[in-house]
């Protein structure tokens, strides 16, 4: 580091988390002047972190990480740590001796959903409710343009959910198209639609479905420029958090009438994704009412089951999104393997059931969506 001693051949390297808030100084040409973001890894690099963290268990012959890493998108190293640990704790539960494909399966969904909470008493009326709800996610996720594979649609209470419906993403996402926000809203605003349409009632279920879309609503119109109202202007707030003489208040450069404007654009997508959830609920009520009526019986119920439902009630629609097989998912990942016989194996399971979201996984109040 220059400017504070003579000596050239000594290298200082520093890690943050807040680079918005350190000392320019510290930045100028000559100190810290190299920069190197690391960023969450990608599916290449989430199959070599779990071979890492995987390498002193006793892991089964028929575990498939590519898999793991496949449906665990946005996974940092320290969550993948978590997963695998995780995965020897449910196998060291079951009294086997070494981890399988399904003691992974329920770590992920551990990590993502929540823990299961099966002793909280459900009363009927509300289990009926979170049913419609979670069914409401699932049929308009799976109708709406750009669909991400649903993987399990759950009414068991996990976290502070009372319900939840989970979507895994098929490849790692960097960029979003308005088709597709606009879908992932009207996935978000499934849940009260299906409650309003099917119940004639509401709930605080879709509470935390509401805040997320909002969220997502205002970022369209105020960071992304998805508004033709307002055109290709960023109106963001100034949001930096109190540290080291940073404003106390968040600031605003545009004036009351773009405010109200604002918020008139943040209703109307809104209003547009939750018309789409009411039109799709409506042209597909027997579906919906099919899945309530397994959640009820079941609780849980997996994207194969979700697919014998489509199957039986759209049997010229075809099967419903899903990850590609592991076949082809191995051509973006990293292809060698010691094991010729694993690697046969791969060939022939495509292994569809076990398959995540994501974007994205959607949770909520008692049914919404995260």
């Amino acid at each position: 580091m220059d400017g504070f001693e003579e000596n050239t051949g000594v290298i200082v390297m520093a890690a943050t988390n807040r680079p918005d808030v350190l000392d320019p100084a510290l930045l100028r040409p000559g100190r810290f002047d190299r920069r190197i973001v690391v960023s969450m890894p990608d599916v290449k690099g989430r199959e070599a972190i779990l071979k890492v963290h995987t390498r002193k268990m006793p892991v089964g012959s028929k575990v498939r990480l590519e898999k793991v890493a496949r449906s665990t998108p946005g996974f940092s190293g320290a969550d993948l740590e978590s997963l695998a640990n995780e995965a020897a704790l449910r196998a060291a539960r079951r009294g086997a001796k070494k981890v399988e494909q399904e003691d992974f399966d329920y770590a992920v969904d551990r990590i993502i959903l929540g823990l299961e909470r099966k002793s909280i008493i459900i009363s009927p009326d509300q289990k009926k409710c979170t049913a419609y709800h979670e069914s409401g996610h699932a049929v308009v996720g799976i109708f709406v343009p750009e669909a991400d594979p649903i993987h399990k649609i759950t009414i068991v209470p996990r976290g502070m959910a009372m319900g939840v419906t989970s979507f895994l993403p098929s490849d790692d996402r960097y960029n979003y198209t308005e088709k597709k926000l606009l879908s992932m809203l009207a996935t978000l605003m499934g849940g009260r639609a299906s409650e309003s349409l099917f119940l004639e009632t509401l709930s605080t279920g879709a509470g935390n479905d509401l805040e997320k879309a909002t969220e997502l609503a205002r970022k369209m119109v105020c960071e992304w420029g998805m508004s033709e109202a307002l055109g290709p202007v960023a109106h963001a707030q100034s949001g930096d958090m109190i540290f080291l003489g940073r404003e106390f208040n968040k600031t605003r450069d545009y004036s009351e009438h773009t405010a109200r404007v604002i918020d008139s654009e943040v209703k109307r997508i809104i209003e547009e994704a939750y018309s789409i959830s009411l039109e799709l609920l409506n042209d597909n009520r027997d579906i919906v009412e099919k899945i309530a009526e397994q959640l009820l019986e079941k609780e849980t119920i997996s994207s194969s089951e979700i697919n014998d439902i489509f199957g039986e009630l759209r049997p010229d629609m075809g099967p419903i999104p899903s990850l590609p097989p592991i076949s082809e998912i191995r051509e973006t990942v990293d292809p060698s393997n010691d094991n010729p016989e694993q690697e046969e194996e791969v060939r022939e399971n495509d292994g569809s059931e076990e398959n995540r979201t994501g974007s994205e996984t959607d949770t909520g109040g008692s049914g919404g969506e995260s």
